[in-house]
């Protein structure tokens, strides 16, 4: 029985657990603001629930672990991650608070027009904390990933995450995407916390420009690395430029540098360029791209192939509506992954291009 009441489980060992909270989702019928928008259709929508609905997609054994409502949203959310094929048995129903809900606009996140309302305040997975999570199921996995949405929730939320992050025993390998929201935030200053999480991680996650309003860093990549030594693996996403992973090779393992890497004082490092894209929607993309780098890493994929499988999981994120989209088979996105740098960047992937497996080069212009 967990602190809150309700009944543990034994879970059984999964590839990836990600902690946080979802929440239903209203997306618009047509582009405007919300005030004028008339109608909306119903989705879903969580940073950490999307990574492990993807990797599931992709053949590996998942689990969410989160807090709804005793309401029609919490069964919503439930149902429709389980249909995904991730396991949901750890999730927790709180009789006392509501699922959180947002409503969006359908305009670009990066624009000014973008617009989201959060109905999230004092939500069921506000409550997540040390006393009221399973953590047997949390700690059940090979990688453990989490978000700093979460930390930015409540006081015991954020509690939760100190603990996940800190070192101790059987702590499974955990992943960390910056996730920066500014709007979740009350202060600027108070996104350090996100800092010291990130620190305690074994995989980081983050954008160039995340690093800039969270953090003042400027310099690009490599001022990036330079705050966060410590993660063993460092992703820097660095938005049409492409991303770069910076990690520390250990005594006894790989040595030298694969396709596409170089290693210099004991750190290896690849770059690999963002692919062109016809883009339907940009929401999901990020959480796509920490799918198809975990996915790479689970396989044991060098640095080059784990940065080309996240481009590829979020190319297909972006070239679908809402905020999951359908893998490209396995054996597709090898293909391409493995394609010389001149081909990788010639590639142009639009709509249904995980459905049909065809892909287009870019035409050179004077």
């Amino acid at each position: 029985m967990t602190a809150d009441g309700q009944p543990s489980a034994d879970h059984g060992a999964v590839d990836v657990v990600a902690l946080g909270e979802s929440m239903v989702t209203f997306l618009p019928t047509r582009p405007g603001r919300l005030a004028d928008v008339p109608a909306f259709a119903r989705g879903i929508g969580g940073a950490e629930s999307n990574v492990v609905c993807a990797l599931a997609a992709a053949g590996h054994s998942t689990r969410w672990v989160g807090r709804v409502g005793a309401d029609g949203f919490g069964r919503h959310l439930v149902e429709r991650i389980a249909s995904h094929g991730v396991d949901t048995s750890a999730v927790r129903v709180d009789p006392d608070r509501p699922t959180g809900i947002y409503f969006r606009t359908a305009a670009d996140r990066a624009t000014d027009a973008h617009e989201v309302a959060y109905y999230r305040a004092g939500s069921a997975a506000s409550a997540m904390s040390v006393d009221t999570v399973d953590l047997a199921a949390v700690d059940a996995g090979r990688v453990l990933h989490l978000s700093g949405i979460t930390a930015a929730l409540s006081d015991g939320c954020l509690e939760l995450m100190r603990a996940l992050t800190s070192p101790r025993s059987g702590r499974p390998v955990v992943s960390f995407d910056v996730n920066f929201r500014p709007a979740l935030w009350r202060d600027a200053s108070d996104a350090s916390v996100l800092l010291e999480l990130a620190r305690g991680a074994d995989l980081v996650f983050v954008g160039v420009d995340e690093a800039e309003d969270a953090w003042g860093v400027r310099g690009g990549a490599d001022a990036v690395r330079r705050l966060l030594p410590e993660p063993r693996v460092l992703v820097v996403k660095e938005g049409s430029s492409g991303a770069t992973v910076y990690e520390r090779t250990e005594a006894g393992g790989r040595t030298g540098a694969g396709a596409g890497e170089r290693t210099h004082a004991g750190e290896r490092t690849a770059h690999v360029p963002a692919l062109a894209v016809d883009v339907v929607a940009t929401v999901g993309a990020g959480d796509a791209f920490a799918a198809g780098f975990l996915s790479a890493t689970l396989r044991g994929l060098p640095a080059r192939d784990r940065l080309r499988h996240g481009h590829l999981m979020a190319a297909a994120a972006l070239t679908a509506p809402g905020d999951l989209a359908a893998p490209p088979a396995r054996d597709h996105a090898d293909r391409l992954a493995a394609l010389d740098d001149h081909a990788w960047e010639r590639l142009r992937l639009g709509p249904g291009w995980t459905g049909t497996g065809q892909v287009t080069e870019e035409t050179s212009t004077p």
